[in-house]
């Protein structure tokens, strides 16, 4: 029979609520009386611990281990580059599909607004599925999830080959495929956020790079698939590309908990955790910037669904007309690595906030400037500064929600806040082409999107500043030490428990304080 003391993580002095924090930050259990069944009471301890933390909604939705240090690179790099070629299928495949419009249109007699809704829903499901895909991960595991997502995406392309009305289209591309692939991306981000955490703005800003480099691919090739072999055939092999996913969904191989030597007892078990961590609404941060986010997606996705239609109206030739989403991807490949470089540094990490506020700033300013474009000359001006605007936003806008959220909130508030976005997307693009169907002025619909960008801005800076840089730090002291109302312990016996005698006689004491 042994006793471990104390260990030095724990202080008599410090409030209830920091010694149950830091218990549940390490779980080591106090006693340890070889295989007895007393060792058990004292499991309890950390047991209510982690039950308090849940109370503070401090849990988060994971399956992964809680306690092990990010690698920040090993396995991390092939996790990396899966979330890679996760975020170019995500965010290309909306913007690609939209080459296709115009023969979308002349097939089914349909308008700029009915072509647009495919987009806008394959947008609407890879942001508005996020509480689902929460609660997916945290019932099935990150890889399966993917896996089950591929394989939906692909279906989803498949099925539309063989489409004969645009309804059919909605349910296949939009609610099929957007749903595989939204169930493919937020678990490559999660699996990246625990992979990284000091190189954790490189991380995003390179695995964000997929976007413009599939956007860079897709955007031609959906070109010539479709000079080739028709709409139909091009969406049929789109959807065998979708099953490179399914690859990526392999690599996503959990970390795992660090083995406990033979003689440290048996590890305490955890209880079980809540599906969806909603207490992230009680943080300031969190709501201006789910408000922000909110505004900014109704205009952000707008420019690149119609500037290719945009050329095409111009008089433009089709193969060129496509090669601007090439031009705007191409920068956007260097663009976001750059920004996520720039946030990593020491100096400028601590306003990685004002950053992505200025990053919209300059897409809404790129987004007014694009609507003087009068010829295709214009037009490539405008991808060269919306590609800049757009690569430093898709670099940042997740990185800025772990700095507000922190690690253990991301896979709750990320679901969350893609859900808000959801709403903004269903109205973002639609909205445009029934602006462009009532007027035929396409001017007028990027003035629309920079307005809205712009204004998702100001929100941002005006509300970052006001709300949160200035609220009183004695407030926020009171509140990191406040102990949760439902954990009804006193400190007394806390206290108690640490000062207790270790040994009496060679047996440890057991009282009601040291069991709590």
């Amino acid at each position: 029979m042994s006793f471990t003391p104390p260990p030095s993580w724990i202080s008599p002095a410090e409030p209830l609520a920091s010694a149950v924090a830091k218990a549940a930050d390490n779980p080591q259990p106090l006693c340890h009386v070889g295989y007895s069944s007393r060792s058990t009471q004292h499991q309890g301890l950390f047991q209510d611990a982690e039950s308090a933390l849940l109370v503070m909604g401090g849990a988060v939705i994971d399956d992964g281990p809680t306690g092990i240090k990010a690698p920040d690179g090993g396995w991390g790099w092939a996790i990396l580059w899966g979330c890679f070629v996760i975020t170019g299928f995500s965010y290309a495949f909306p913007k690609a599909v939209s080459v296709f419009f115009k023969e979308l249109m002349r097939e089914f007699g349909i308008g700029y607004s009915d072509t647009a809704w495919i987009s806008s829903i394959l947008l609407a499901m890879l942001y508005g599925t996020g509480p689902l895909c929460s609660v997916c991960v945290n019932r099935f595991g990150c890889r399966p999830v993917m896996l089950a997502g591929g394989l939906l995406a692909s279906l989803g392309m498949v099925s539309a080959s063989f489409c004969g009305s645009i309804i059919q289209l909605y349910l296949t591309t939009g609610v099929l495929t957007g749903l595989g692939l939204a169930l493919n991306f937020q678990p490559s981000l999660i699996m990246l956020n625990r992979y990284f955490n000091k190189r954790r703005p490189m991380a995003n800003g390179l695995a964000a790079a997929g976007s413009p480099v599939f956007l860079c691919a897709l955007s031609p090739l959906g070109q010539v698939l479709q000079d080739h072999y028709g709409w139909r055939g091009g969406f049929l092999i789109l959807g065998g590309l979708l099953l490179n996913c399914c690859v990526c969904a392999a690599l996503m191989r959990p970390l795992e908990a660090p083995r406990q030597s033979s003689g440290s007892g048996p590890a305490p078990q955890r209880p079980p955790r809540r599906l969806l961590d909603l207490s992230v609404f009680r943080d300031r941060g969190f709501v201006i910037y789910a408000l922000a986010a909110s505004i900014m997606v109704l205009g952000l996705f707008v420019p690149p669904v119609f500037v290719v239609s945009y050329a095409k109206d111009l008089g433009v030739p089709d193969t060129q007309a496509a090669f601007l989403l090439t031009i705007l991807g191409f920068v956007d490949i260097f663009a976001r690595p750059t920004a996520g470089f720039i946030t990593g540094l020491k100096k400028v990490r601590p306003y990685s906030v004002y950053l992505f506020s200025f990053a919209m700033f300059f897409n809404g300013f790129a987004d007014l400037t694009g609507s003087t474009a009068s010829n295709y000359g214009g037009l490539v001006v405008f991808c060269i500064f919306f590609g800049i605007s757009y690569g430093m936003v898709g670099a940042l806008q997740f990185e800025v929600l772990m700095a507000i959220v922190g690690t253990q909130k991301f896979s709750s508030a990320i679901g969350l806040v893609l859900l808000l976005e959801a709403i903004a997307v269903l109205i973002g693009p639609p909205s445009g082409g029934k602006l462009l169907d009532a007027t035929h002025v396409y001017q007028y619909v990027f003035i629309l999107a920079g307005a809205e960008v712009l204004a998702s801005s100001l929100v941002l800076v005006l509300g970052n500043f006001f709300c949160i840089r200035k609220r009183p730090e004695t407030a926020t002291e009171e509140e990191r030490h406040k102990p949760p109302e439902d954990v009804r312990v006193d400190s007394r016996e806390v206290e108690q428990f640490l000062k207790t005698e270790p040994e009496k006689n060679g047996e440890v004491v057991h009282t009601p304080e040291t069991s709590v």
